[in-house]
C-alpha cells in the first residue's frame, strides 16, 4: 500500500469486503504494509468508480465516503482509517528501506513485524495489503521485497489464533497460478487446520483477495462472502 493510492478503486474492493466481514460480527485487524510512495508510474489513478451509480449500489456509505475523502485531496492511509469506512485495529508503520544496507533491513523488517504482530493481536480476522502479495523468489532479499508479504509472515498471523486474508496482484498469469500458489501455502504445516479460497475482483485493475482461515471463523466468513456475492458486489468479484 501507498498513500497516493487511498480512495482508488482497489480500496472500494478491499474496504467493501473488509465491512462485509465485519458485519457478521468478526473483528478485523489492518496491516497496510506502507511503503513510501512511488512516482515511476500513475497507479492509484483509478477513481472513476466515483463517477459510476453501479460501483454506488455495491455500497452507498463506503462509495460516498470514499468520493469525499478523493474529492478533499487526503488520499492518504490516515483517511481511510475511521469508523465511517471501518471499526478495526490498523497497524500503519512504513516498512521502508530507504538508505538500509542488506542486514539493516532484515533486522529493520523483523522488528516491524513483530511491532505488527503485537498491534493487530486478538482480531479476528487480520488483512495484510502489500503492494505485489505473496514474496516471489526474484524479490527475496532485495531492496523490493518491501512490497511482498512472506509465507512465515502469514503463518505467524495464523498461529496467533487469527484468519487471515491477503492482497495479491494479478500478473499476466492465470488464476490457477495463484490458486496452486495458495494450496501450497494452506497445505504447509505452518497453517494446519486452515482452509481457504480466493476472490477476484474483475473490475478495472485485476486483483485477488486470498483466505487462510481458521476453524473457528470459516462458517462466519463463508456466509459473508455469500451474502456479498449474492449483492451488487457480485457483479464485482468472483470466487475462484
Amino acid at each position: 500500500m501507498q498513500n497516493r493510492y487511498a480512495g482508488d478503486i482497489g480500496d472500494f474492493s478491499k474496504l467493501g469486503l473488509l465491512r462485509a466481514l465485519q458485519a457478521s460480527g468478526l473483528s478485523i485487524g489492518v496491516n497496510w504494509y506502507l511503503v513510501p510512495d512511488e512516482t515511476h508510474n500513475d497507479d492509484g489513478r483509478y477513481v472513476q468508480y466515483l463517477e459510476n451509480a453501479d460501483y454506488r449500489s455495491c455500497d452507498e456509505p463506503l462509495w460516498l465516503e470514499l468520493k469525499r475523502i478523493v474529492s478533499s485531496g487526503q488520499r492518504e492511509v490516515s483517511a481511510l482509517q475511521n469508523a465511517h469506512l471501518l471499526d478495526a485495529v490498523f497497524y500503519t508503520d512504513q516498512v521502508s528501506f530507504s538508505g538500509k544496507a542488506k542486514t539493516e533491513r532484515i533486522a529493520f523488517r523483523e522488528e516491524w513485524h513483530r511491532e505488527a504482530l503485537a498491534t493487530l493481536t486478538g482480531s479476528d480476522i487480520v488483512f495484510v495489503d502489500p503492494d505485489n502479495g505473496l514474496l516471489v523468489p526474484s524479490a527475496l532479499g532485495t531492496r523490493k521485497e518491501n512490497k511482498y508479504i512472506t509465507p512465515d509472515e502469514l503463518a505467524d498471523y495464523f498461529r496467533q489464533g487469527s484468519s487471515v486474508v491477503y492482497y495479491q496482484h494479478k500478473a499476466r498469469v492465470p488464476d490457477s497460478y495463484y490458486v496452486r500458489k495458495h494450496t501450497a501455502l494452506l497445505a504447509s504445516s505452518d497453517f494446519e487446520g486452515a482452509s481457504g479460497f480466493g476472490l477476484k475482483f474483475n473490475k478495472t485493475s485485476l486483483r485477488y483477495y486470498f483466505f487462510a482461515m481458521q476453524p473457528q471463523h470459516k462458517a462466519a466468513i463463508t456466509a459473508a462472502v455469500d451474502l456479498m456475492l449474492a449483492s451488487s458486489w457480485g457483479n464485482c468479484f468472483t470466487l475462484i
